[in-house]
């Protein structure tokens, strides 16, 4: 059974009326879409790294090994696909994990803090505006330009072209982007952390077999790599012994400083008492480049719960009950048996005595008479 990732979150963005219905697609290669600006028109937005000759070079992502001081070149090759000419902002921009552990990026109008400031276009800043008419394209050469202090580890972020739509009431942000990563030279810290885990039962208290075990967690980037699991997850009852299949998953890629939580649910658990489940994550970098891959720990977390047979208590509460019943009953029976012998021993001694007793008056009577 595949694991349906659903549970501190990553940070929170502000987000004005302008992007209530931002729409952003993420792709390596931006296939165009339409909606209409106006009667017959389509919008279209084609970006995607060029090579030196400007053309499109086939990557899906910038990926660089850099160090602290460094500066890079590169281009981005934007197209109108579309049926209007348009506005265009390209931008370079910071990444985050969202509420729901998805890749993101800041919104268009959003300053970054990290990459996307480094990010340099032929303005001399991370961010440009232009307009293409249908058809038209334009390369965009830029420079990343590394700051003598940036940290080691990934630094991760995007470029964006955004073509904005007025609306009625919002405007409509249209957004094609392309990852960035650059891996800055040092002490690497590939980890990954699993926190909050939390577990529940539910299932009907007269079906020993039907029980669901639900686990909510968080995977935390407590490193400086971008890194995704594999997920082996888990019920454990008394020894060890298995109360459900296992499963397995994949947790997306969780960004350095990020965390995203989840949740998923484990079906035909019967109601054994003692419940253990467990999770074990096995991250790797997500990524095809040799060069870009780090041996990682493996980590394991387990909980436990509580589960009640609840038949098999009642059943055995009956049992109880009924035999103390009986057993209170053959003491009551016991007692009141003992109690009646006793009486009729006593009822014994009494008539003996009673008859002794006129035995010796008839004997004195008759030594009178004579």
């Amino acid at each position: 059974m595949a694991i349906s990732p659903e549970l501190p979150r990553a940070r929170t963005r502000t987000r004005a009326a302008l992007v209530a219905a931002l729409i952003a697609v993420f792709a390596a290669v931006a296939a165009p879409f339409a909606a209409p600006a106006h009667a017959d028109d389509t919008i279209g937005i084609s970006a995607r790294p060029a090579g030196t000759d400007g053309n499109p070079d086939g990557r899906t992502r910038f990926s660089y090994h850099v160090d602290p001081g460094q500066t890079l070149q590169d281009a981005f090759l934007v197209a109108n696909t579309g049926t209007a000419t348009q506005d265009f902002t390209v931008v370079g921009t910071d990444a985050y994990n969202d509420d729901e552990g998805e890749f993101s990026l800041l919104a268009t109008a959003e300053q970054p803090t990290g990459i996307g400031a480094w990010v340099l276009f032929e303005n001399g800043s991370n961010r440009i505006q232009f307009a293409l008419a249908p058809g038209e394209s334009r390369v965009l050469p830029f420079t990343i330009a590394l700051p003598p202090e940036a940290t080691p580890g990934d630094h991760i972020g995007g470029l964006v072209a955004s073509v904005v739509t007025p609306g009625e009431q919002v405007n409509l942000d249209r957004r094609v982007a392309t990852r960035v990563y650059a891996r800055v030279s040092g002490q690497l810290q590939p980890r990954l952390s699993i926190s909050g885990l939390d577990a529940s039962y539910s299932g009907d208290w007269w079906n020993l077999f039907s029980g669901t075990v639900t686990v909510r967690y968080t995977v935390e980037n407590p490193g400086n790599i971008a890194l995704a699991a594999n997920l082996t997850a888990g019920v454990n009852t008394w020894f060890g012994i298995p109360a459900a299949p296992t499963s397995t998953g994949t947790i997306e890629e969780v960004l350095p400083g990020n965390s995203a939580s989840y949740e998923f649910d484990v079906p035909g658990v019967a109601q054994w008492g003692y419940l253990g489940p467990y999770l074990r994550l096995s991250p790797f970098v997500d990524e095809t480049d040799p060069a870009s891959q780090l041996p990682v720990a493996p980590v394991s977390r387990d909980t436990f719960l509580l589960a009640m047979p609840w038949l098999v208590v009642i059943a055995f509460a009956v049992g109880v009950l009924v035999f103390l019943g009986l057993r209170w009953r053959r003491r009551r029976d016991e007692a009141r048996a003992e109690a009646w012998m006793e009486y009729t021993r006593n009822e014994a001694i009494a008539q003996a005595r009673r008859d002794a007793e006129l035995v010796g008056a008839g004997g004195s009577r008759q030594a009178g008479d004579g």
